[in-house]
């Protein structure tokens, strides 16, 4: 099965063919952004499930998977261990001195990450990775120091718009469908 590709610049695509890291701002890009908090002052996040396999997906095709938040949430380290995502940073104020450890860990220049997020903790990290991401719910100003906003929201398949576009740039996406409509994803 082949797909047209994804509207996006040549350029940007050309891009997408580099990266081996995709990270990512949880609340507002994995999340819609809303806090909800119990009596006991628990909070609860929901997650995409579009999202989460697409996550899955890109693993799958050799892309790593990091989550960079601010906050700290039990409920974000179940999520990154369902999908087997091993580099979760949470608690971060300041995402770019992380993202350059983890890519000095992983042998990587920032020219071969993914970024997106969508508040001012995450304008250096998209400014600095090889395609900075941000989402149609991001301030003006965030917005348009990205090099791509997605379509959708955060916490609406935005994460999985990446992915597949990751997949599809990289040569994997055709492939992949292939598998699953011969039953065997």
């Amino acid at each position: 099965m082949t797909l047209d590709a994804f509207p996006l610049p040549p350029d940007l695509l050309e891009r997408l063919r580099r990266v081996r890291l995709l990270a990512l701002d949880v609340d507002g890009v994995l999340t819609d952004g809303r806090l909800y908090f119990e009596a006991d002052g628990d909070s609860i996040k929901a997650f995409h499930t579009l999202d989460g396999h697409g996550l899955k997906l890109v693993q799958r095709a050799g892309i790593q998977v990091a989550l960079i938040t601010g906050r700290d949430s039990p409920m974000v380290s179940r999520r990154a261990s369902a999908l087997g995502i091993k580099h979760l940073h949470q608690g971060v104020e300041k995402k770019l001195p992380t993202l350059r450890r983890l890519c000095q860990d992983l042998g990587l220049d920032l020219s071969q990450v993914a970024y997106c997020g969508d508040d001012l903790p995450d304008l250096a990290p998209i400014h600095q990775a090889g395609v900075g991401i941000s989402v149609p719910g991001a301030p003006r100003y965030m917005r348009q120091h990205a090099d791509w906003v997605t379509e959708r929201e955060g916490g609406h398949g935005a994460v999985r718009e990446i992915c597949d576009a990751l997949l599809q740039a990289q040569g994997h996406l055709d492939a992949m469908l292939d598998t699953y409509l011969n039953g065997q994803g």
